[in-house]
């Protein structure tokens, strides 16, 4: 019986190392595939917009002369409304998961929470832009400002704030909450000292993935009504006769660097079109920066925490 058990155990783990190898290489092509066509598109950007990335490029407004035309307006906006996004989502989206993951009893309300959060960020970003129209354009009365769009992303990356510091803390080893409660820890002691300390590395990963998500979104800040020509920057706070307010630029309007980028794309000349190249490699770059960021600060921590 275990001379027949051996040849059959080996064509077994034969066949499965065979479909490992197979699934691995196709994975691995199409990983290939992604990366490749990116990287050509990016190329193509590169080649088309590259010649009009310089200081005035960044520090003109637009402009309807295409070579005198630069994305100051776009980038300022871009800026401010993810300091926004960021001061929205992050604290809410934090403390919502440490709730969840720490607090929150086990039964069918938080398990309906959890399946919503989940399907949250599967939703098409349109919906949270007609969301806001009618809640904070209309009902609450911010108008199409700055604060609109920032409390928009926020809640869109919301989701994507939740699932990722949830992961985070999940990772972390058991042994180190029973060492900490041994120890006479309350519960927040815990969370404080040493859950959120451990998984801030996870934490600052999927808040940056989230904004640089934010980032590049069109959909939703033109639904509630983001500016396609902006030839003005928001008021610097105790500046200007009568002085600006210290959140007057909340309520501002604004413009971002994808519409910026799709207002040219509309334009008959090639100009603009060289125009709207040149902002789609800053988009990209930003985004690759804030990936990179967050691939370096999860190394960093990683590399100082020992369990």
């Amino acid at each position: 019986m275990a001379e027949t058990q051996g040849p059959r155990l080996r064509t077994i783990i034969a066949r499965n190392q065979r479909w490992d190898l197979i699934i691995g290489t196709i994975g691995l092509l199409a990983t290939t595939v992604g990366v490749l066509v990116l990287m050509l598109l990016f190329v193509d950007l590169v080649i088309d917009g590259w010649q009009r990335l310089t200081p005035d490029f960044f520090l003109n407004f637009p402009s309807r002369r295409p070579e005198e035309a630069g994305i100051l307006s776009a980038w300022v906006g871009s800026a401010l409304v993810m300091v926004v996004t960021a001061f929205t989502a992050v604290p809410l989206g934090v403390a919502a998961a440490i709730y969840l993951e720490e607090y929150a009893p086990k039964n069918w309300i938080t398990e309906l929470i959890e399946i919503n959060v989940t399907n949250l960020a599967a939703v098409p970003s349109i919906i949270y832009g007609l969301l806001a129209l009618g809640l904070f354009v209309y009902i609450l009365g911010f108008g199409h400002s700055i604060l609109t769009a920032g409390l928009t992303l926020g809640l869109m990356i919301l989701p994507i704030v939740i699932v990722a510091t949830r992961e985070a803390l999940r990772a972390i080893p058991v042994a180190i909450r029973e060492a900490a409660y041994a120890l006479g820890a309350t519960r927040w002691q815990v969370v404080s000292d040493h859950l959120v300390p451990y998984a801030s590395g996870g934490i600052y990963t999927g808040v940056i993935i989230g904004l640089s998500r934010a980032i590049g979104e069109t959909a939703p800040v033109i639904t509630i009504g983001a500016l396609t020509f902006i030839a003005f920057l928001p008021p610097i706070p105790f500046t200007g006769d009568p002085p600006a307010g210290p959140f007057d630029w909340l309520f501002s309007p604004f413009t971002v660097l994808p519409i910026q980028m799709f207002n040219w794309l509309s334009r008959p000349q090639t100009a603009f079109h060289v125009n709207a190249a040149a902002t789609g490699i800053v988009i990209i770059v930003a985004t690759l920066l804030m990936n990179g960021i967050a691939i370096w600060l999860r190394s960093r921590i990683r590399s100082k925490l020992k369990w």
